[in-house]
């Protein structure tokens, strides 16, 4: 998998690389990464109530559960996924992670201002 260098943000993606260490979920201030076979929700560690409807168009109450992305490695939810804009200078997810498995994801690229009111959308 080729990686893009900034200037361009994005979304980050967990690879088949992923040792299921666990060192990147609880990185997560979005609460965006979810072990392999976890079913995963808007709310979790976000301010999010009622219904919500994602940046990709998901609508759903922000506490209903939604099918894992990944059945054998942890996975990140795309549409929770700040690159930890607003929060850290940099993804904390591949800062920590031992096998550098958590890497841009070319196919959610936004700008950084994306990225912001996305953040700001999980955290009123």
């Amino acid at each position: 998998m080729s990686v893009i260098t900034k200037p361009y943000n994005m979304a980050i993606l967990i690879t088949d690389d992923c040792i299921n260490c666990a060192a990147c979920e609880p990185e997560c201030p979005n609460g965006a990464i979810y072990k392999h076979g976890v079913e995963w929700r808007f709310s979790d560690k976000t301010d999010l109530s009622g219904m919500f409807t994602s940046k990709s168009g998901i609508q759903s109450d922000a506490d209903d559960a939604h099918e894992p992305v990944s059945y054998d490695f942890f996975y990140i939810v795309t549409d929770k996924c700040t690159e930890c804009v607003g929060f850290h200078d940099e993804p904390q997810c591949a800062s920590v992670c031992p096998v550098d498995c958590c890497v841009p994801d070319p196919d959610h690229v936004e700008s950084r201002s994306e990225l912001e009111e996305k953040s700001n959308a999980l955290h009123d």
